[in-house]
């Protein structure tokens, strides 16, 4: 099975959302950790391509 960014967003908001309700203070850390795999994921396939 290929999985995709698209196809794990919906999977990770639904995740965090049962986590927010269950932990509120733990919010700011899973919004946290969500931006930075985004960014990460985003980047990802322009680190290794170089253009001159």
């Amino acid at each position: 099975m290929h999985m995709n960014v698209v196809m794990i967003q919906p999977l990770v908001a639904l995740l965090f959302g049962i986590l927010i309700l269950i932990l509120p203070r733990l919010l700011n850390y899973l919004i946290a950790v969500y931006l930075i795999f985004i960014g990460l994921v985003g980047l990802f396939p322009n680190l290794f391509t170089t253009t001159v």
